[in-house]
């Protein structure tokens, strides 16, 4: 695969992962993003004096997973916590009833607080944007020892060369978008149990999260997050799109104030419809990982996609 750097596009959880194992192994890399911190869609943003999540919700682990040692050391050290194993189910006419599953994890400091823990000590470039990756492998003409695009499929072929032969494993058709929507109130107005609710058959609505319920604070906020439908139609415009999620989300509810601020993010690929049951893609140096990989979609995933795509490239570049 050549001699230099191993260049990782991308400092989601996924990239990041990938960049430790490969760091750990001895191997020069360098990871980078467009952004301007670490996070990629387990990101949010500072509202109203406090994060915010507005992308990933929650993390949860298999028993058994190498993600599990990873998630009990966050837990030892204060940054994450339990957060509940029940969720609400609603309709269009409110909510119905509840659901039980895998315990979920929140974040005191937000989900991107994670991805900045395993960030550290490693060579991160924020705020650099990459605009071709070629056969060679090489980054904007630049040979690199490997690259690893960590991003969603959409993204990741607008940097790849049609030639280059890990190409033929995107599926740049299958993202979804989604709009998600924080919603702040001077006071709670919601059932104190609710944690969060899967929404069915809403015009609007797919997900709605306590954010103060799971950040540990108490904060009247809840985060909205929209079907793709609804999304795709205020994709050029979506700060627009506040008012109508916030009527939703009162009328799921049955809060009658209206909030005190709204804050809307665009997740233009928000989600895969169909991840793989495979891990990554590595053809020759170039390698895909991320939540489209390792199926089911979620942080886990994520983190295990780049874990793994991290370990085939250690032992191939050695």
């Amino acid at each position: 695969m050549g001699n230099g750097t191993t260049t990782v596009v991308g400092a989601g959880i996924s990239g990041v992962a990938c960049a430790r194992v490969l760091a750990a192994a001895g191997v020069p890399v360098t990871v980078v993003d467009r952004g301007r911190r670490p996070g990629g869609r387990m990101g949010g943003r500072t509202l109203a004096g406090r994060p915010v999540d507005l992308g990933a919700s929650y993390l949860t682990v298999s028993p058994g997973s190498p993600f599990e040692p990873v998630v009990a050391d966050w837990v030892r050290r204060g940054l994450a916590g339990p957060w509940t194993d029940t969720f609400a189910v609603a309709s269009p006419d409110g909510l119905e009833r509840t659901t039980t599953g895998p315990l979920r994890y929140g974040t005191p400091g937000g989900l991107r607080s994670l991805v900045v823990d395993l960030a550290r000590g490693l060579d991160v470039e924020q705020e650099r944007t990459v605009t071709a990756v070629t056969a060679g492998p090489t980054v904007d003409t630049v040979p690199v020892g490997a690259v690893v695009l960590a991003m969603p499929d959409p993204q990741a072929a607008r940097l790849l060369a049609p030639d280059a032969l890990v190409a033929r494993a995107l599926d740049p058709g299958s993202w979804q978008p989604a709009l998600a929507v924080a919603l702040g109130w001077s006071a709670r107005q919601w059932p104190a149990d609710l944690h969060g609710a899967f929404v069915h058959d809403h015009p609007v609505l797919e997900w709605l999260a306590d954010d103060g319920d799971r950040r540990g604070d108490g904060a009247p906020v809840l985060v909205a997050h929209t079907i793709a439908a609804f999304a795709v139609r205020h994709l050029d415009d979506p700060g627009a799109a506040g008012p109508e999620v916030a009527a939703a989300v009162r009328g799921l509810l049955g809060i009658a104030e209206e909030p005190a601020w709204t804050h809307v993010h665009r997740w233009s690929h928000a989600r895969p419809t169909a991840p793989r049951e495979a891990p990554f893609a590595l053809e020759e140096g170039i390698g895909l990982c991320g939540d489209g990989w390792s199926a089911p979609s979620k942080v886990e995933a994520a983190w295990r996609s780049g874990d793994a795509l991290g370990s085939a490239l250690a032992a191939a570049l050695s």
